[in-house]
């Protein structure tokens, strides 16, 4: 079968390759669509990435949806069905949040993930999984459902902000989202779920985000973050670059929750009051917390919110579909591009 691996910490050792067909794993999936987002991006350029023990390349890809080809015993899930994989496997120990069921929260760090560190990607023409590392999906959403890896990871955003809200009375009106990529976005659509006023923040004046942002019903904004950011009861920072968050933890309403999503590069150096930002989240109740990954309740909510998502602004964020064997072309980073799906079926 077809798959597209890299050598991790090699750049450009990206290949499409003819590998067996798994046999680890009691359900057959046949892939139908991968995700591409900037984590992929890096791996190709050699900046991390492990494969897994005794190999020397790993089958990318993580946002993922596919086909159920065969099931061999029970778990759930049916030959037909649109299944989407979770990323992450707990860790072998485990911890006590992995052997809850709570693996995006490990605490001991010797999880696994898909397409990222030491686990096959899903990138590739078939893969087996057990079935509870699935999660079924409404036929209704077709391709659309490949969103649904990104939107798990804002849904567990939205559900540790509320959490950490609940610890007063909180009856939060507006947030701010800064970043207008697949994560924004998706950040966005949930914010209005929840009725909120939802302000965007993006260095592009034009293309289609601006447009997508509107639809929701919420504003877009350029320019200076600091016209637009102060006074948010909620803020979700999703572009991971130094100075917006900088400018975004001091910035909310008393009270206010600042969600971190972005990854960071490292290299570049602030000059920054530590003090100051020190006295006004201490002085104002402020909280700052960073999320990375899901598990399946956050899965499950994300399938929730993309069916009450309208269909065709869902369709709008999926820019460009490329064919498997033009791999290449999925992978350059193109002007317009908000969410590029490999089609494992083209």
């Amino acid at each position: 079968m077809r798959a597209l691996t890299v050598r991790p910490r090699v750049a450009d050792s990206a290949r499409l390759d003819d590998v067996p067909v798994p046999d680890a794993g009691s359900v057959l999936v046949r892939g139908l669509a991968v995700g591409i987002c900037g984590t992929d991006r890096e791996i190709v350029d050699g900046d991390y990435g492990q494969a897994p023990p005794g190999e020397d390349r790993l089958v990318l890809g993580h946002e993922a949806l596919g086909r159920v080809e065969r099931v061999d015993g029970g778990g759930g899930v049916h030959v037909g069905d649109l299944v989407v994989p979770m990323v992450r496997h707990p860790d072998p120990v485990p911890c006590a949040n992995c052997a809850a069921g709570e693996w995006d929260m490990c605490r001991n760090g010797q999880y696994t993930e898909h397409g990222i560190l030491r686990r096959h990607g899903f990138a590739a023409d078939y893969y087996r999984l057990e079935a509870e590392r699935l999660v079924r999906v409404p036929h209704s959403l077709g391709m659309l459902a490949v969103l649904i890896e990104p939107a798990s990871i804002v849904a567990k955003a939205w559900e540790h902000i509320e959490r950490i809200g609940a610890r007063a009375l909180w009856k939060p009106r507006t947030a701010l989202v800064t970043g207008a990529g697949p994560i924004g976005l998706l950040a966005a659509l949930l914010g209005r779920q929840r009725g909120l006023a939802v302000h965007v923040f993006d260095r592009d004046p034009t293309g289609i985000k601006p447009e997508l942002v509107r639809a929701l019903g919420a504003e877009y904004h350029v320019g200076e973050l600091m016209d637009v950011s102060d006074g948010a009861d909620v803020i979700v920072e999703c572009t991971g670059a130094s100075a917006v968050i900088w400018d975004v933890l001091s910035r909310s309403a008393r009270s206010g929750i600042v969600c971190l999503t972005g990854v960071s590069h490292g290299g570049q150096r602030m000059s920054v009051d530590v003090a100051q930002l020190n006295r006004t989240i201490v002085l104002e109740n402020d909280v700052v917390f960073g999320t990375v990954n899901a598990n399946r309740r956050h899965h499950e909510a994300a399938v929730d919110a993309l069916c009450r998502a309208d269909a065709s602004w869902l369709a709008r964020m999926i820019t460009r579909r490329v064919p498997l064997a033009e791999w290449r072309a999925a992978l350059r980073d193109e002007p317009d591009d908000v969410k590029v799906v490999l089609d494992l079926e083209a």
